[in-house]
């Protein structure tokens, strides 16, 4: 089910609420946003979150992760667990990455995000071109995070507990680095990959890994 703007809806400049506003005013009741983090690196999970934020409060602080540092995303994201903001959070796997793909996962994450919503919203404003599969009233919105606080809000939850998860598996396989570039293909990751091979974290599928796969499944 999709949502609609009207055509003569027009955000005030510099409200990231004025969606969610326009929507609550239009009778729905819970209105939340979902975000994804994680669908171009070459190694771990797919992670998203959704989140509904006050319908009163600051929203200015929530704005597209991408654009902050990690000193104040992490800052941002204990402001965002102590507020009244509901938040869930979806994983999905690597595993799940190779066998459905990445945009299928990215949605499958949000889904699973939307579940675990404490409550269950009436409609969903999505990051992105694609609603998800949920039965929900849903808004798709290119670049959301600029648009939407409550998807901005989703995307520092989403980000900041991959970087979390990422930093585990550098536990794990602390050959690749993990912890620095979090899966995604900097020069130091490719050089690695060449140089050790890849893991079990690694996307199998992905251009930069698959070259390695025949490699990783010879006997030695």
């Amino acid at each position: 089910m999709d949502l609609r703007l009207p055509n003569s809806f027009s955000p005030s400049s510099g409200d990231n609420f004025a969606i969610e506003k326009h929507l609550y005013a239009s009778s729905w009741q819970t209105v939340a946003g979902t975000d994804e983090a994680g669908r171009g690196p070459l190694a771990g999970p797919v992670v998203a979150a959704a989140v509904i934020l006050p319908r009163r409060g600051e929203t200015s602080l929530w704005i597209d992760s991408k654009k902050l540092s990690p000193k104040k995303l992490l800052l941002l994201r204990s402001i965002l667990m102590e507020s009244d903001a509901f938040i869930g959070i979806g994983v999905s796997s690597v595993m799940e990455i190779e066998h459905i793909n990445i945009l299928q996962a990215s949605l499958l994450a949000m889904e699973r995000a939307v579940l675990n919503l404490s409550i269950q919203p009436d409609c969903l404003l999505v990051d992105g071109k694609f609603p998800t599969h949920i039965q929900l009233p849903q808004l798709p919105l290119i670049k959301g995070e600029s648009r939407s606080a409550s998807i901005a809000a989703a995307s520092i939850i989403a980000k900041t507990h991959r970087d979390q998860l990422l930093c585990e598996l550098h536990e794990q396989y602390p050959q690749y680095n993990f912890a620095q570039h979090k899966g995604y293909p900097t020069r130091e990751h490719r050089n690695a990959i060449k140089k050790y091979g890849i893991c079990p974290a690694h996307r199998r599928t992905f251009k930069g890994v698959k070259e390695y796969v025949d490699a990783a499944s010879a006997p030695r």
